[in-house]
């Protein structure tokens, strides 16, 4: 079948070309009974328009910003990379993407950030703090007509237009029934360490895995979590106390990043056998560890999905068309060494 075009949607409604494009694009005063001659011969014809050639044809560059954390964590390393790749590949088709790093464990450099972004954006994509300063920056932004995305960590009270991510508390009562299905009988602590409690999907995975572990697993305790910045070198620093002061420790989950730093101190204690950890983000450093049996299981989240994910919705926001919500939906992906892909 041969694929309507514009101008067959013209000749169907009865109107210009120019018409049917201000009906698609929401530009322009038209009256009810032009929009709904337009609308029917959309339906009939089965018009599918197509976006590139449309913002190709107007001259329009779409820019988009992404706004991600500075330092070694492994994960967001790796998403910066899938934007750099997105930039190359969407170039032809006049997007640009810029990439900003920052401190986003700080709210004010955080929010200081996303002050200073310009106008010169169509949309923004950040790794947001759940913090009233970070709340009002991701505001100002889009009351000035800039797009917001929030990316793996969530600021729900904000004007922001999307969240995507993983549901971050599914992933820590998952976190928890795979701990306590692992550890059976045994009875025992099991510690938890988070990057900050001030990021939204690190409290919701902290909450859903104590939530399922004080009501179904009472032969384990959950020790209070402790906080180590995603860094690696603090995690292994907290995670060589924790082995230190608990010689009852039998289980670990991460809700953040740092997997470096615990492998390094469960190997060094000689008691990776015996505790049951389980950590967040599949890289090549914790698929090793799997392998290995220093890792029992790995949650993970698709950065590459992710990053192409916000891409869509900001240009869907530009061309103000609707998203395709199962498309654009994060799965938990659930790792152990016999499903390694």
């Amino acid at each position: 079948m041969v694929r309507a075009t514009i101008e067959d949607v013209a000749r169907q409604a009865g109107v210009s070309v120019a018409t049917v494009d201000r009906v698609l694009n929401g530009r322009a005063a038209v009256r009810p009974q032009t929009i709904e001659r337009v609308e029917g011969a959309i339906r009939l014809l089965n018009y599918q328009p197509d976006r590139l050639a449309a913002r190709l044809a107007r001259g329009k560059e779409y820019r988009f910003c992404f706004v991600l954390p500075e330092g070694n964590n492994i994960f967001m390393i790796g998403l910066g990379e899938e934007v750099r790749a997105e930039a190359q590949r969407l170039r032809p088709e006049k997007v640009a993407l810029d990439l900003r790093l920052t401190d986003v464990f700080d709210a004010e450099t955080l929010a200081r950030t996303l002050d200073q972004i310009g106008d010169i954006y169509d949309g923004v994509a950040v790794v947001a703090l759940d913090h009233p300063r970070v709340k009002e920056a991701i505001n100002g932004l889009a009351e000035r007509g800039v797009t917001v995305v929030t990316l793996v960590s969530d600021v729900p009270g904000s004007k922001r237009a999307h969240y995507i991510g993983i549901d971050n508390s599914g992933a820590g009562r998952t976190a928890a029934t795979l701990m306590g299905r692992y550890l059976g009988a045994r009875r025992g602590k099991v510690g938890l360490i988070a990057g900050s409690l001030s990021l939204r999907d690190h409290i919701e995975r902290q909450f859903g895995f104590e939530q399922v572990m004080m009501h179904e697993y009472p032969l384990l305790s959950v020790l209070p979590v402790r906080e180590a910045r995603d860094d690696w070198q603090k995690v292994e620093a907290v995670a060589e106390q924790l082995l230190a002061e608990h010689a009852d420790l039998i289980g670990l989950y991460n809700v953040g990043a740092g997997t470096r730093g615990i492998v390094a101190a469960l190997e060094r204690s000689g008691r990776r056998k015996e505790v049951v950890y389980i950590a967040h983000e599949l890289s090549e450093q914790s698929r090793r560890a799997l392998v290995d049996g220093t890792i029992d299981v790995i949650i993970n989240q698709d950065a590459g999905h992710e990053v192409r994910s916000a891409i869509r919705i900001l240009m869907a926001r530009a061309d103000k068309h609707p998203i395709v919500e199962a498309m654009e939906r994060i799965r938990i992906d659930i790792f152990v060494r016999d499903n390694l892909p």
